[in-house]
């Protein structure tokens, strides 16, 4: 019990979140917020779920994404930081699959574009292009596009809807 009310007392003494980065401003839509998606390719015999998670990090200094496929089968987590040198969202994506990728992002509208090169595809992707969108009903559209040996191929796609 003492170690629990420790732990209690150390979380109320914890500063209020930081104000987030203006330059992560285009992404407060997205934040703060649970987002289940269907792929597109998904089926009742062999169902693709996505959950995602969209919320400040680091003080307000980044994005911190997580997002789990069927329950954990996959999962990947990703940090977006503005790179102050360099002027432009930057971004790094890891797997339970054992690559990663680094990236960079820019904003139309509610509208983002990421194109991003990837480390240790064990299926010959080199590159990814994604465009994820928050469309007018309040669901969120993700189309990705893969350089797979050489040519340039549709990727994953889906659906997703915020989760109350």
């Amino acid at each position: 019990m003492r170690s629990v009310l420790v732990t209690l007392l150390f979380l109320l003494a914890l500063p209020a979140s930081a104000a987030l980065d203006p330059n992560l401003a285009p992404f407060e839509p997205y934040l703060n917020k649970t987002w289940r998606g269907e792929f597109s390719d998904s089926t009742p015999e062999k169902p693709v779920v996505d959950i995602s998670t969209w919320e400040p990090a680091l003080q307000g200094k980044a994005i911190r994404i997580r997002h789990s496929l069927n329950q954990g089968a996959y999962e990947g987590e990703t940090f977006v930081v503005w790179n102050k040198e360099r002027e432009q969202l930057e971004f790094f994506y890891f797997t339970s699959a054992g690559f990663y990728t680094r990236g960079t992002a820019t904003f139309e509208g509610r509208r983002f574009v990421a194109y991003e090169t990837v480390t240790g595809s064990d299926e010959g992707i080199t590159e990814v292009r994604s465009e994820v969108s928050l469309n007018e009903d309040g669901t969120m559209s993700q189309q990705a596009y893969y350089l797979k040996q050489g040519e340039w191929v549709p990727g994953h796609s889906a659906l997703y809807r915020e989760v109350k």
